[in-house]
């Protein structure tokens, strides 16, 4: 196999003659080094070694049996067994070179796609709108991963029936194929029931930092905030915003702007930013929601924070401490970028996650993961309080 400035793939079919397509990786994954033919005379277990040493597989064969060795590689993947560790920093790193390996193996799998985004294979639905919808090559063949493509076309789904938000009534919000979606339903209850502020006479103007799906604008709007400007740098996650607050009939009292970070030359009396989580570094895009390499996009907003909060407002930073139970971040480290930001805590409102691996005893993370509190923290500004406070946080609520 040969690889070129434009992710070519080549490969030798069954009749010995060489054909070339062009590599299309969502998450940016450079083509397999060796690729051989298969079809459905293939067993999985000969899948799964080859796929372990390094070998990808591109598919010749039926759809619905290219499907049925895919779920029976991640059985395979799933009996290895587990390493425990007593250090859960350990624990964490042990949990992501299994997703990475885990990831590595599925991607094996490879489909030949003609031009129009048609699937080469028999039986094959239809995955035009899908392929479009996630910004595939539409104008020539591509080969890819069979598990980037269920991905693709499950994606689709979650944006035809979308994901219910109780905080909007019940309303739901649609998420784009690289957009996180908002399964996560409590870190959007905070936002929903923390008190605003009291700007005065003053109109409120609120921004929502990273705004994804475009969620947290929707319910500050929904709950009489006048003027909304949501951010991200996200052309997707740009795109799915507006489209969610349009269907929500919010797009007059909503800005959506494309911006790193903050909206520039611009102040607001409400600031909310949801980050990422965890700092550590991302495999695609759509982990970029979780990921945070460093801490980079939580350190940047906190530093320029200042610079964009109106005097007497507040910032809604809201967090899980997952990182803390996994030994990547310390409470003690996260006060002290609040402390050097000029920032205090006025309040911090608490919540329990409601998501199936908390109670999962199974999950690598268990033990972290139960113990996780996710909080909305109440951040103004050093200078506008009347004496300096330290680390004042009341557990307003539990979930």
């Amino acid at each position: 196999m040969t690889t070129t400035a434009e992710q070519q793939i080549t490969w030798t079919d069954g009749d010995g003659r060489t054909r070339t397509s062009l590599w299309h990786s969502e998450n940016g994954a450079a083509p397999p080094r060796r690729i051989v033919p298969v079809d459905d005379r293939i067993t999985a277990d000969a899948a799964y070694r080859m796929a372990v040493e390094g070998t990808a597989l591109l598919w010749t064969g039926d759809f619905h049996n290219a499907r049925q060795l895919l779920s029976a590689l991640r059985r395979r993947i799933e009996r290895r067994p587990r390493r425990s560790a007593q250090d859960p920093r350990v624990a964490f790193n042990q949990h992501r070179q299994a997703q990475a390996f885990r990831s590595r193996v599925l991607s094996s799998l490879l489909v030949p796609v003609d031009e129009g985004a048609v699937l080469a294979l028999r039986r094959a639905p239809d995955i035009r709108d899908a392929c479009a919808e996630a910004g595939c090559p539409l104008d020539r063949p591509f080969v890819c991963s069979l598990h980037a493509l269920l991905g693709m076309t499950g994606a689709r789904e979650w944006r035809r029936k979308g994901v219910e938000v109780p905080a909007l009534g019940g309303a739901r919000i649609h998420p784009r194929y690289g957009v996180f979606a908002p399964q996560r339903g409590e870190y959007v209850d905070l936002v929903a029931r923390a008190t605003l502020p009291d700007t005065g006479a003053r109109p409120l103007v609120a921004f929502d930092i990273g705004t994804g799906t475009g969620v947290l604008a929707a319910v500050l709007a929904r709950r009489g905030v006048p003027e909304v400007v949501a951010t991200d740098l996200n052309p997707r996650a740009l795109a799915c915003a507006r489209e969610n607050l349009d269907r929500l009939g919010l797009a007059e009292r909503v800005t959506v702007m494309e911006a790193d970070l903050f909206p520039p030359r611009r102040r607001a009396s409400l600031v909310v930013c949801n980050p990422p989580w965890l700092p550590a570094k991302p495999t695609s895009e759509l982990e970029s929601a979780v990921y945070d390499p460093g801490g980079r996009m939580l350190r940047a907003f906190l530093e320029r924070l200042p610079r964009h909060l109106e005097p007497g407002g507040e910032a809604w930073l809201v967090l899980s401490d997952l990182a803390e139970h996994l030994g990547l971040r310390s409470r003690e480290e996260l006060l002290g970028l609040f402390a050097e930001s000029g920032l205090a805590v006025r309040d911090r409102l608490d919540t329990r996650p409601r998501h199936g691996k908390a109670d999962d005893a199974s999950d690598a993370l268990h033990d972290a993961r139960s113990r996780e509190v996710t909080s909305l923290w109440r951040l103004v500004l050093l200078r506008d309080l009347p004496e300096p406070v330290g680390d004042q946080t009341t557990r307003t609520g539990s979930g």
